[in-house]
């Protein structure tokens, strides 16, 4: 396995810690539960809520962003609802639940350098040239 996925998962699994420890409405039965929701909410990030993202783009759009919040909310409801000892009390738990991870996860990946870095911008000059024909 690759240690970046390792750092990224033992990240989430630790903001998942402080959440189920922070908010009521979020519990964490037992270390492997902790383990297996930090996996199926990386898996449920990486793969369903960018399908959800798509799909709800129409409200995201005319909510004006704040949708995004909803579409976070479902993720994390799903991960608790496919993972046992992981359970979330309502909606806006999960809502809330979801801000949170993303807080610390983010907190804990600046203390620690395991954010991903900006790989740099590249510049493409294109011009006109002979006949009128655009080039690069």
């Amino acid at each position: 396995m690759s240690t970046l996925f390792l750092a990224h998962w033992l990240t989430t699994a630790v903001a998942l810690g402080v959440t189920a420890w922070i908010l009521p409405g979020v519990r964490v039965d037992g270390l492997f539960s902790l383990a297996l929701a930090g996996l199926v909410l990386g898996f449920v990030n990486a793969i369903v809520r960018p399908l959800l993202v798509l799909l709800t783009l129409p409200f995201t759009l005319l909510t004006l962003g704040l949708f995004y919040f909803i579409v976070n909310g479902i993720a994390f409801a799903l991960a608790a609802f496919l993972v046992p000892g992981f359970s979330v009390a309502s909606f806006f738990s999960a809502v809330f639940g979801a801000a949170a991870v993303g807080l610390v996860s983010w907190f804990i990946g600046g203390l620690t350098g395991t954010r991903p870095r900006s790989q740099g911008s590249m510049v493409v000059e294109v011009r006109r040239g002979r006949g009128g024909r655009w080039e690069a």
